[in-house]
């Protein structure tokens, strides 16, 4: 422990720096998308994400959006468990064959209206993962995708501004 404390004074912090946006910025940001669901929905936004075969990138930016840094259920977004308390399914990868019946059914499961979101290279186009064996390539290839927010992985802002552009 003391050779952690006495490196840790030597060297500086090891993790990384916050995203560039400030506490404003993601309050507006968020309270924008928080009206804009009210307005569709009448209600906050409840999010379902299915991995349907990707390398998991895409989900820790997910995650990301309810750590500590971001907490986006305090302004009402909130991740669920059951496809059948969702409006959004954001899928992450491509769909591999394996993972194919079980997104169906999920987004089956979700009542109307509902949205789906592909997040990151592989969900919106198949990825370096496409021309695969194992793999059936965009999500759109399965069910139909309302938005498609690219990179890889995007970011959590990149998420959020995305969800605010599925609002309205």
């Amino acid at each position: 422990m003391r050779k952690t404390l006495i490196e840790s004074v030597l060297f500086g912090s090891l993790t990384e720096p916050p995203p560039a946006i400030t506490d404003q910025e993601k309050a507006e940001l968020v309270s924008a998308l928080d009206r804009a669901a009210h307005r569709r929905l009448g209600r906050s936004l409840a999010i379902r994400e299915v991995d349907a075969g990707s390398c998991n990138g895409c989900e820790l930016e997910i995650i990301a959006l309810n750590n500590v840094f971001h907490d986006l259920e305090r302004f009402g977004l909130k991740i669920v468990a059951s496809p059948r308390h969702a409006d959004v399914l954001m899928v992450t990868g491509p769909v591999t064959r394996n993972m194919e019946a079980a997104l169906r059914l999920t987004y089956e499961a979700m009542p109307a209206p509902n949205y789906v979101v592909a997040v990151g290279n592989c969900a919106c186009t198949g990825g370096v993962f496409a021309e695969s064996y194992a793999c059936r390539g965009a999500v759109s290839k399965v069910i139909p995708v309302d938005l498609r927010i690219p990179g890889c992985p995007p970011n959590p802002i990149s998420l959020l501004k995305g969800l605010i552009s599925l609002m309205d």
